[in-house]
């Protein structure tokens, strides 16, 4: 059977991902400690105008607002039993949305983390983790989604967990994890071993998401390029500059320009599928699109390119750059290189990270 992810992904050089969901719905009226997954109910048409200023702005795809959708995240809204309600739901007004243009745009089913730590460091066992994302998963193939996507992973049992949940779907799944910590995941994973796991598990695509700006996301794409097969398809889906705390409110600073230069070292470091996480906006989206168009190709990116364009990296990043895998080649003086077994609070706990 065709799919329309897979037959656009062969057809073009590259595709433009659409920005953020959470933050833009911020700016929407969602209050802090709201679900943005009930707003499917009580505000479609916000969500669809959303999905559709992503599309006019150039999104080739568009992610549903379903991240928080596993019965794990919508236990904290008392929603665990609305699971395939909810995430169907989201997946038809993107759908919806997707369809009414005169060009194809694909649908992403949005899958995200539980916001529990898995065994064998937590207490979620890995076969409830699986149920909870195959059931999440059918209901967005249910609504009408071309592709599953996995986003902001941090641990190598959550993500298979997820890919195993999808895998039953029979759709195509693209896999993303959050570089955020120093070059690596919370749970230290590096970009290498997402490769690792792309090639074992035969994903459609992989990269990385959110993070902590675009040098660290053009970093990253660079590293998970030099483990990987030619053959493998990156993602980059940035977020919109720094996180600024500024009149009670988190604002990003990357600007439309920035986020246009972001776009195209990306694109030069090997993604092919590129987009915006948290703080991305329509109006960054067309400058993105319009940078690709033009873009005549460039080197791949190095330390000193990407730091003079976007930024500083962190010491892991940088270490990574220069084939140092190990974790001690990029941790900061004083670091404690032993992994605890205590929960953390995580960005997973945040109901728009990621988005």
């Amino acid at each position: 059977m065709t799919n329309r992810f897979l037959d656009l992904l062969a057809s073009r050089r590259w595709l433009l991902a659409d920005g953020a969901i959470g933050s833009n719905l911020f700016g929407m009226g969602l209050v802090s400690g709201e679900a943005p997954e009930l707003w499917n109910f009580t505000h479609p048409e916000r969500i669809a105008a959303l999905h559709r200023s992503f599309i006019e702005a150039g999104a080739d795809i568009i992610l549903t607002n379903s991240f928080g959708g596993t019965r794990y995240r919508l236990k904290l809204h008392q929603l665990e039993d609305q699971v395939r309600k909810i995430n169907r739901t989201a997946a038809q007004i993107a759908r919806s949305e997707a369809d009414k243009g005169d060009r194809p745009v694909i649908v992403a089913g949005s899958m995200g983390p539980t916001g529990e730590i898995l065994e064998p460091i937590g207490p979620l066992s890995l076969d409830e983790a699986r149920k909870a994302f195959e059931e999440q998963a059918q209901a967005l193939a249910e609504g009408g989604v071309d592709v599953l996507w996995i986003e902001t992973m941090s641990s190598k049992e959550e993500i298979e967990a997820a890919i195993d949940g999808a895998r039953t779907t029979g759709l195509p799944i693209v896999s993303t994890m959050s570089f955020d910590t120093n070059g690596r995941t919370m749970m230290s994973l590096a970009p290498a071993e997402l490769a690792a796991i792309h090639h074992e598990r035969g994903l459609a695509a992989s990269g990385s998401n959110c993070g902590t700006g675009p040098a660290e996301m053009v970093a990253s794409i660079v590293n998970l390029s030099a483990a990987a097969d030619p053959s493998m398809v990156f993602v980059a889906k940035g977020n919109c500059g720094i996180p600024q705390y500024v009149d009670g409110a988190i604002h990003y600073n990357g600007t439309p320009a920035l986020m246009a230069v972001y776009a195209t070292l990306a694109l030069d470091a090997g993604a092919r599928i590129i987009g915006g996480c948290c703080g991305t906006t329509p109006e960054h989206l067309r400058a993105m699109r319009a940078a690709l168009e033009h873009h005549t190709a460039g080197p791949r990116p190095d330390a000193t390119l990407i730091e003079t364009a976007l930024g500083p990296l962190t010491a892991g990043a940088r270490a990574q750059l220069g084939g140092h895998m190990d974790r001690a080649s990029g941790a900061a003086p004083g670091a404690t290189l032993r992994r605890g077994s205590r929960r953390r609070e995580s960005k997973s706990d945040d109901p728009t990270h990621g988005r």
